[in-house]
């Protein structure tokens, strides 16, 4: 949910039920179980997901309590892989926000069962009523209050002929056929129950265990075939580098040899390695030993395996959560290490840390010098720079941070490229691209038969585009594409295996420069929450960012004012806001999506490596003949 909607106070008193611990935590206070990292007992938010595991009325629950900011959606997103259902945490005061709305539709999208927990309604303008409306005018409208049974009623009745009947006839429908309906209704994504209380006050925190258990899908404990995935990373001083492994089937046990594809980018079956698990620890940090179907815990020894890594069967894994599907990051920051001497161990160090959040995409430009990655926003450098001080003891700093552009074409163009010379070489390739609808990614298809192209050859040309398109001509990466394969031609004798790989980019660049490159910029939804008297001035800053006004709702003494605004003109915008506010107004955000700028409102970037259109030099470094970047 969003931030401060109380997710980790109700995990601490999820705890204190279910008689896993005494007392609860406070994240004022810093002492939160869930929050154990310096930095987040010091600034009371949560920037990691933390795994533990309770007993409710015999049934174990593993529950995963997520940070709420933006800047660590990335912990959000490979939670994903990891749950059988979510809890929407919603503030009842502040109701629906824009982060709410985002993690709330990547949950639908992924087809996970919802369960909402209304918190806060111990404060005096809590609406629990009211957010239910919100819910069904934002998020959806199979929202079904669990506290007000003529409501579930009329609710069952729209989703079941049977019951609707039964009801006109019998007057009624009892509560355990309605509790029935809902948890089919629910496991189908097609109802999402609704309960609220107060995680601070300690209200309705048992009806809550009893719902979650109630209505919340349990995971299949039959499945014999190895299925899991890795969703997280730990350090542990004595034990290492663990990672957080959800069992979907099968067994994991201590000093079982593991099979691990060395090359993630290979096509080979047989590129693998063998390593063995030293420990296995479970969500309580006990020495478990086996992991079973249905169980999370953490497991050592074997090396720098990536998120996302899967153990055995992937048909057996219910989603495929790609890096960046809730959230990509915005701002681009160049790594300076206090010592300069330092520069290669910091690179190595954030090298290591993108396998844990794959989003930081940690590079070394060689031309320049420079130490790059990417990250969601502001905050995030706080956490970063804790990270590397604490785990790494190593000091450092990150600068000049810029706007993550992208781009795409203004009209429909032909890519070509005919790649025969200098011999030995031969790859044709004709691209017809286009323009797609934004935020609609890239499509692509081949329309070439077997005779011209062999398959093999047309599949390294689909492993291809995602490095082909990762900088076009404006030096951003590419979106928003439709790609059609529809001509080309190979070699018996003079291709060789991989000049469909090389050639690829040439082709793609091609059609780029024909298609006119199209510059994109970044939106923010932002939602403001401040004093009446404010909301003229915060209007006027809307504007001058270059923002689109929305929604503004004024009730007594307090506005609540909707905005679209660029990331370039907002990224300094909270710091000023505070200022503005004097710490009496709020300010929430999620991505809108990317809009059309031109060149003087945004900014290209220096092309990193060599360019395909330098046909010279880019065959000769592909060819590995000069020690520069390709890309």
């Amino acid at each position: 949910a969003h931030v401060d909607a109380g997710k980790t106070t109700l995990s601490e008193q999820l705890l204190v039920h279910s008689g896993k611990i005494r007392a609860a935590g406070s994240v004022d206070k810093g002492t939160a179980h869930t929050d154990d990292l310096p930095v987040e007992r010091r600034r009371g938010i949560s920037v990691k997901a933390a795994s533990v595991e309770l007993v409710w009325k015999d049934t174990l629950i593993s529950l995963i309590d997520t940070p709420g900011h933006t800047d660590f959606s990335a912990e959000i997103e490979k939670s994903m892989w990891a749950i059988d259902a979510a809890v929407i945490v919603v503030d009842a005061v502040k109701g629906i926000q824009p982060q709410t709305e985002t993690l709330f539709n990547a949950a639908k999208k992924q087809k996970l069962p919802c369960l909402f927990f209304l918190n806060k309604t111990d404060r005096p303008e809590a609406d629990p009523d009211k957010v239910i409306l919100q819910i069904r005018d934002n998020l959806t409208d199979a929202v079904c209050p669990l506290w007000d049974e003529d409501k579930m009623t009329d609710f069952v009745c729209n989703t079941s002929d049977e019951l609707l009947e039964k009801y006109l006839e019998e007057g009624g429908i009892s509560k355990d056929e309605l509790n029935e309906q809902i948890i089919v209704l629910t496991h189908e994504c097609r109802a999402y129950p609704a309960l609220f209380g107060s995680a601070l006050q300690d209200k309705g925190i048992e009806a809550f265990l009893d719902a979650l258990i109630t209505y919340l899908p349990a995971p299949d404990k039959k499945e014999e075939e190895l299925a899991a995935v890795a969703f997280a990373v730990t350090n542990d001083r004595v034990m290492g580098r663990g990672l957080w492994v959800r069992m979907y089937g099968g067994k994991l046990e201590n000093r079982m040899p593991v099979d691990i594809k060395k090359d993630f980018s290979s096509d080979e079956k047989n590129l693998t390695e063998q390593r063995k698990i030293t420990q296995i620890r479970g969500a309580d940090g006990e020495d478990k030993g086996v992991l079973g179907p249905g169980d999370v815990g953490v497991v050592y020894g074997l090396g720098n395996i990536e998120v996302g890594h899967i153990f055995g069967n992937p048909e057996k894994i219910p989603r495929i959560v790609k890096p960046g599907s809730l959230r990509s990051p915005l701002i681009m920051v160049k790594a300076v290490p206090e010592k300069p001497e330092d520069l290669n161990k910091l690179r190595e160090i954030l090298m290591e840390m993108s396998l844990e959040d794959p989003l930081l995409n940690a590079r070394y430009i060689k031309a320049t010098g420079e130490l790059l990655l990417q990250i969601m926003g502001m905050v995030q450098i706080e956490i970063l720079q804790e990270i590397l001080q604490t785990r790494y003891e190593m000091k450092a700093s990150f600068e000049d941070p810029a706007v993550i552009y992208k781009e795409t074409i203004r009209k429909k163009a032909k890519g070509f490229v005919a790649y025969t010379m200098p011999k030995p070489c031969w790859a044709i390739l004709d691209f017809e691209i286009e323009p797609a609808p934004r935020g609609s990614g890239i499509t692509f298809k081949s329309v070439v038969g077997a005779d011209d192209i062999m398959p093999r050859y047309q599949h390294q040309v689909e492993q291809a585009l995602p490095k082909a398109l990762s900088q076009g001509r404006l030096g951003w990466e590419v979106v928003d594409l439709n790609i059609t394969l529809v001509g080309g031609e190979h070699h018996l004798e003079h291709t060789h295996p991989l000049d469909f790989i090389v050639a690829t980019p040439m082709a793609i660049q091609d059609g780029l420069v024909k298609g006119e490159s199209v510059l994109l910029e970044p939106m923010l939804d932002m939602r403001f929450v401040v004093p009446t008297t404010l909301a003229g001035r915060i209007m006027s800053d809307v504007q001058l960012m270059r923002g689109e006004l929305g929604e503004v709702e004024s009730k007594e003494e307090i506005s609540t004012i909707s905005a679209i605004v660029p990331v370039a003109t907002s990224i300094d915008y909270p710091t000023n806001f505070a200022a503005i506010t004097g710490g009496k107004g709020s300010i929430s955000t999620a991505l809108h999506g990317y809009r059309e700028c031109s060149l003087e409102e945004g900014k290209t970037a220096p092309r990193r490596g060599v360019d395909p259109l330098d046909t010279s030099k880019y065959i000769l470094a592909a060819r590995n003949a000069l020690g520069v970047e390709i890309f």
